[in-house]
């Protein structure tokens, strides 16, 4: 990994979108995606269940309740397949998909230039496609008595993480938060502790927008010793649950009850919400030197536009762009489309609360994935 460049990206959900890739996206809606039926009940439109066999996949705990979603409705349109996702985070993901122990991985980031070339050898001399497949907001979730509203610098929320204030009632926190009462607790902050796409987006986010106090590159293992750390998204969710005074960052999707802060942004404060991650979104551009089949986007962190949210996700599905077993692309393929159709992202937004893809980006993803294929 090269951690010194900027890798994390995210596009907006909602609002019109165009990002130099020849896309001029709307919201997502109802009517096709280029992929078939299905309509407004997130049914895969190959319904005929013609399909058989099993399909591997590993990585992001953050589209875990969207893959539980998309597995679901595939199986059940699809009885003779059987889907296994392993949410081990997506570094794990990544490196499974990389040694050949998966047909596809899930990813909060997007492959590095090493990764790409690595690539090669589990893909038969052949880059790995990458398209994107889900999005969402990056919560600051905390659990502090009496504290429902709160709101952090880009700078405080870097020397929380970095260890540097370490009081709720700390100056800098009481000055952005007048009338709150905050408690002279000890602040206790929890990282992933397994390698995570969302801590590459959320150091990324630290590196550009509070570089000052947070010195560390992006990077989708957390750098320093300090806080506490937990595996996976939802241990990040339980550890801040059941501790004390605690504040941790997580998919906005599985924030569930905890309380979650909003962030400094230009003269604003902003919450994590599809529409404002959409808004801060609406700024990337594809990242240069990639291939055709890699969708890979990049996003600026540091906006000062009024309502955006630039502390945002995209999880990206990783494939070869052909498999040596017949029946295993043609699963790969179908399965994947669908992720990434309408459908598919209605569905996602139905059970884990993300943001759809703009129409056309779901349609440029779907034809990428639609080029896999068997080995001749």
């Amino acid at each position: 990994m090269n951690p010194s460049s900027v890798r994390r990206a995210a596009i907006p959900a909602i609002a019109a979108l165009a990002l130099g890739l020849g896309l001029s996206g709307c919201g997502a809606a109802n009517e096709q995606s280029g992929n078939g039926g299905g309509g407004a009940t997130g049914q895969p439109a190959n319904a005929a269940g013609n399909l058989s066999g099993t399909l591997n996949g590993a990585g992001s705990t953050a589209q875990q309740a969207a893959q539980d979603g998309w597995t679901a409705k595939f199986q059940g349109a699809n009885p003779n397949v059987t889907i296994n996702y392993d949410p081990v985070g997506s570094g794990g993901g990544v490196d499974q998909f990389l040694a050949g122990g998966v047909q596809f991985a899930g990813s909060d980031a997007y492959l590095t230039t090493d990764q790409v070339s690595q690539s090669k050898k589990a893909c038969g001399g052949q880059t790995a496609i990458e398209v994107p497949d889900y999005i969402s907001p990056i919560a600051l979730v905390y659990n502090v008595k009496g504290v429902s509203n709160l709101r952090l610098t880009p700078d405080t929320v870097a020397k929380i993480f970095a260890g540097k204030i370490t009081q709720w009632n700390d100056p800098a926190i009481k000055a952005t938060n007048p009338g709150v009462n905050l408690p002279s607790e000890r602040i206790t902050p929890v990282h992933r502790s397994d390698d995570s796409g969302t801590t590459e987006n959320f150091t990324d986010y630290l590196h550009q927008a509070a570089s000052r106090s947070w010195t560390y590159p992006a990077a989708e293992t957390w750098p320093i010793k300090s806080g506490e750390g937990a595996d996976g998204t939802s241990g990040v969710i339980a550890a801040v649950s059941k501790g004390a005074g605690t504040i941790g960052y997580a998919d906005a999707s599985q924030a569930g009850q905890l309380s979650m802060a909003q962030v400094k942004v230009g003269s604003s404060w902003v919450g994590p919400t599809a529409q404002a991650a959409s808004k801060a979104a609406g700024l990337s551009k594809p990242v240069s030197g990639r291939s055709a089949n890699d969708m890979a986007i990049s996003v600026d962190r540091t906006t000062t536009e009024s309502g955006a949210y630039p502390l945002v996700l995209i999880s990206y599905l990783i494939s070869c762009p052909s498999y040596s077993d017949a029946n295993t692309a043609k699963l790969v393929k179908s399965y994947l489309t669908y992720i990434v159709s309408s459908q598919g992202q209605q569905v996602a937004a139905q059970v884990a609360g993300s943001a759809p893809l703009p129409s056309n980006l779901s349609q440029q993803a779907s034809t990428q994935l639609s080029s896999i294929s068997a080995k001749g």
